[in-house]
């Protein structure tokens, strides 16, 4: 299996990506896994794994398998399995996960629950 790093930054291992000039609010659902680069305003709700690009502006509250963070995400972010803040991440909210990775430079401001897996 690919590591989770790897198919941040390969596109070509994400079934679906949604450019940095689409922004747009809703409820988005999706069973496999997505990136944003552009901006998204609204609730995501997925099985699969969410990355949210460098570029990528998000205001949602997310309920997801994966999630990994790479640029700007605001409000609530609950993963079954693995939340990951990359270095140049900037994340206010709160977060729910029984794995949370956090590198060196990630910026995050909020709440972090770790319950058992």
């Amino acid at each position: 299996m690919a590591d989770i790093k790897d198919i941040v930054e390969d596109e070509n291992k994400i079934d679906t990506v949604i450019a940095d000039d689409i922004s747009f609010k809703g409820k988005l659902k999706f069973k496999n896994s997505l990136k944003i680069k552009g901006q998204f305003e609204g609730k995501i709700e997925t099985e699969g794994h969410l990355v949210i690009g460098r570029e990528a502006i998000i205001s949602a509250d997310i309920t997801a398998n994966k999630v990994s963070i790479n640029g700007e995400m605001n409000g609530k972010v609950k993963a079954s399995h693995k939340i990951e803040l990359f270095k140049k991440s900037r994340t206010r909210g709160d977060m729910v996960s029984p794995d949370i990775h956090m590198e060196s430079g990630a910026w995050f401001s909020g709440t972090c629950m770790m319950p058992k897996k």
